[in-house]
């Protein structure tokens, strides 16, 4: 598997993602990109769907400890996550997994380093919950 999720309610899809962001800075994490596809695909294609956003997540040291392991690790990095509406109203925030996204580097340093990450990410998914 490549990600793991939580389904919640909250006020407004805009409230969720200061509370998503907030989270994440707990544990670190900035957020270097904030991609409304919802958006995009209105202006680009004329689609209409429901409030969708990836946001790319990044903790610096981290990022520094994978660069200098594997300096074309930034191919699989920042640490998306996605969060969007469902039909029925409630929300998704999908993490990516970063365990097998730097596992397929196959390096022992940047496997230590997916399972830090991971954590910290599950422990942002468990505070969206509290």
């Amino acid at each position: 598997m490549y990600g793991f999720s939580i389904q919640l309610s909250s006020p407004s899809f805009e409230a969720l993602i200061q509370r998503v962001t907030d989270a994440l800075r707990e544990e670190g994490f900035g957020v270097l990109a904030d991609i409304d596809v919802q958006a995009t695909l209105r202006n680009k294609l004329g689609v209409e769907r429901l409030p969708y956003r990836i946001l790319g997540a990044c903790n610096p040291p981290l990022a520094k400890r994978a660069i200098e392991a594997e300096p074309d690790i930034g191919l699989l990095l920042p640490c998306n996550v996605v969060v969007r509406q469902e039909a029925s109203g409630d929300y998704v925030v999908a993490f990516m997994d970063p365990l097998p996204v730097l596992g397929l580097v196959q390096k022992a340093e940047l496997e230590e380093l997916g399972r830090e990450v991971r954590a910290r990410l599950q422990r942002v998914c468990a505070a969206l919950t509290a």
